[in-house]
């Protein structure tokens, strides 16, 4: 850079860029068409640099983020100098940096003094892109065709002239176009809100000065990370979990993750995990690499803007054609369960290392739950769209919260408002509460979820749902309890109905007038041991109906007459807790056993007895095993009369994660058949 530059117009200029941000945001809350945009807030908005590396952002959703930033190198890879001053680029293209396909990104750049200074870009989630199912994210799609119109890079204003014959083509191929067309002038609304303010700042500082603060900008953000990596324990450490089950045959879906910490750099492998499934639960590398940064900006340094020098010091490897760097032709409408999973397991290796800093798993996935209908008082047909959120994980401070938003969301809502639905779907909000003991319980327990109620009022709809952690449920950490994992029933006539073999995975459940939508979302995960709870927390649970009278004791050991702690008896009953916890001897093995990509936990047909596990028609159980300093393991136990009663044979990796060491004791817990 030939221009010198002070560290106050560094500062200056940030927040100029950043206000520009909160502006484009404001202008698509105002002019989007889509209730899920401007009420549910499903976009996301950036400035990047000249070669697309991100300079500054808000609020926004961190799933879009970091891909959005890949998106734009891809796309001036594609184009090469084939970029202009009145060019808008569109796109929708999971393989290429892309989220899903409802997610459509526009790419606007921007030229001052006749060279390419930035890019000012937005993503928003269209309502629906076409597709086997209303909405376009469908639990049970196995391939990339059956999720909608898949948009390669495209220009639709060319050198400042509107390509209508590409927007016509695209708005055809959606189930609500007005809404769609609508959202797209938004979005044109918003890039050109920004651009208008760069050009502003350049205006008043130079080119060449605001080109030297965006690079100082990047420069100090990769200083930051750097500091707060070099305080972590150098050294390789790993953690595992599992996806409830792929579109087809119900089987558990491995991830697997080593973080290895060295010096001011920190690298994260995926080697070992699933191969890319026959389901919408894969993703792009740059969706990877945005779940891994979240969750780790979130842990060391929360409270600075991001941007991608940030990154710099951060390398991820995934390799091709697994769940974490899927190829044509993988369905990805799930990619958002994938990331929060990658959180999950990135949070679940760092907490061996940082029990301190990491809290309860949290609800785990987007819970994607679309009702398409006819509203007859409209006379049009329309796609509602939910993402229901669920409770926070506890840490080591506190609680974690009740149906709320988590850090890896940005400023989604965490429901829609009933107003807003009843007003624009003929639908009926007939019930939205917390969901009581949903919690992971502990020493600070996890929020609660939520039961929801939808009432459909049309002669007829259909139902569809991409979740997950309705089998596998959000893991407490330090000793902490799982919570109640996520849950999607109709109910008919008095009658509960499973709408799909898999749970959480529903594509165009054929609805009548009157059917109810039970939405119940899971908690987040405990922190530290229940048992030593305070007493008097567990009773304010309880009157605040959180936690029931019977959770109180099974898990709490606190035994309330009246409403008030009668501590001779809870210290009795805690005594009682303490002395029936289940144990076993830790053996090691030279391998880890594995099954499907799904660990495999032989044990005793008298040890299976004692915990209750069965053992019929070789039965497998989920398990997971205790780690008082950091994340459990998970598995599915079998009857095997090789492992000696009273013990469990562990591989290295298995020791590595639990942090336990052969002769040593851990608990198992049962988590469910």
């Amino acid at each position: 850079m030939t221009a010198t530059i002070d560290l106050i117009t560094v500062g200056v200029v940030q927040e100029f860029l950043i206000s520009a941000i909160r502006e484009m945001r404001a202008t698509m809350i105002k002019t989007a068409h889509s209730s899920v945009i401007y009420e549910g807030h499903d976009f996301s908005c950036a400035i990047l640099g000249a070669n697309g590396e991100l300079i500054a952002q808000s609020e926004d959703s961190p799933a879009h983020i970091f891909p959005l930033a890949g998106q734009t190198r891809d796309a001036i890879r594609h184009y090469g100098d084939d970029l202009h001053e009145g060019d808008v680029v569109f796109v929708n293209d999971p393989y290429t940096s892309g989220t899903h396909m409802n997610d459509v990104a526009m790419i606007l750049p921007v030229f001052t003094g006749g060279r390419r200074l930035a890019f000012t870009v937005v993503r928003g989630h269209w309502a629906d892109i076409g597709g086997m199912a209303p909405g376009s994210v469908s639990g049970l799609a196995t391939e990339i065709f059956q999720e909608g119109l898949r948009i390669p890079f495209i220009k639709v204003y060319d050198k400042g002239r509107r390509v209508q014959d590409l927007l016509d083509l695209i708005f055809a191929n959606v189930r609500v176009p007005d809404e769609s067309a609508g959202d797209f002038d938004a979005m044109m609304s918003c890039c050109r809100v920004a651009k208008k303010r760069i050009d502003g700042i350049v205006e008043r500082f130079g080119n060449d000065v605001v080109e030297a603060a965006m690079s100082a900008i990047l420069d100090r953000g990769e200083r930051r990370m750097c500091h707060a990596i070099s305080e972590l324990p150098g050294g390789t450490y790993a953690y595992e979990d599992y996806f409830d089950s792929d579109a087809l045959s119900g089987k558990a879906i491995l991830l697997r993750v080593a973080v290895i910490v060295e010096d001011k750099r920190i690298a994260f492998d995926f080697s070992g995990s699933s191969k890319q499934i026959q389901g919408p639960i894969n993703c792009s590398l740059a969706s990877t690499a945005t779940a891994t940064f979240t969750a780790l900006k979130a842990l060391l340094d929360p409270k600075s803007p991001i941007n991608g020098g940030t990154f710099r010091p951060i390398e991820v490897f995934a390799p091709d054609g697994t769940i974490v760097n899927a190829r044509w032709p993988a369905a990805c409408g799930g990619f958002g369960e994938m990331r929060r999973r990658i959180e999950s397991v990135t949070m679940g290796a760092l907490a061996a290392i940082a029990p301190k800093y990491v809290a309860g798993d949290t609800k785990g996935t987007s819970n994607h739950t679309i009702i398409g209908s006819i509203n007859a008082r409209r006379g049009r047909a329309t796609v509602f769209y939910e993402w229901p959120a669920g409770g926070t994980g506890g840490f080591f401070e506190g609680d974690g919260s009740h149906a709320m938003r988590a850090y890896d969301e940005g400023d989604f809502s965490s429901i829609l408002p009933a107003e807003s639905v009843e007003l624009e779907h003929a639908l009926l909000v007939e019930r939205c509460e917390l969901r009581q003991d949903s919690c992971g319980d502990g020493l600070h327990r996890g929020g609660l979820g939520l039961r929801r109620e939808i009432r459909l009022l049309a002669p007829e709809g259909s139902f569809s749902v991409l979740s997950d952690r309705n089998v596998v449920p959000p893991f407490g950490i330090c000793g902490g309890f799982s919570a109640q994992p996520n849950r999607f029933r109709v109910r008919r006539d008095g009658r509960e109905l499973e709408p799909s073999d898999l749970p959480g995975k529903v594509s165009g459940f054929r609805l009548l007038k009157d059917d109810v939508i039970i939405m119940e979302t899971a908690g987040g995960g405990g922190y530290g041991l229940p048992v030593e709870r305070a007493p008097a927390a567990v009773a304010a649970d309880v009157e605040a109906g959180i936690v029931s009278l019977e959770r109180a004791m099974e898990r709490y050991g606190v035994v309330l007459a009246n409403g008030s702690v009668d501590a001779k008896a809870t210290a009795e009953c805690r005594r009682a807790l303490v002395a029936a916890r289940m144990t076993l001897e830790v053996r090691e093995s030279d391998t880890d056993s594995f099954e499907d990509d799904r660990r495999l936990i032989p044990l005793h047909p008298t040890t299976c007895d004692a915990f209750g596990i069965s053992t019929e028609n070789g039965a497998e159980t989920l398990v997971e095993f205790v780690n008082l300093r950091g994340a459990p393991l998970r598995g599915w136990a079998i009857a095997s009369d090789a492992t000696p009663a009273g013990t469990v044979v562990f591989g290295p990796l298995a020791c590595r994660i639990v942090g336990i060491a052969a002769g040593e004791d851990v608990e198992l817990r049962v988590l469910g058949g």
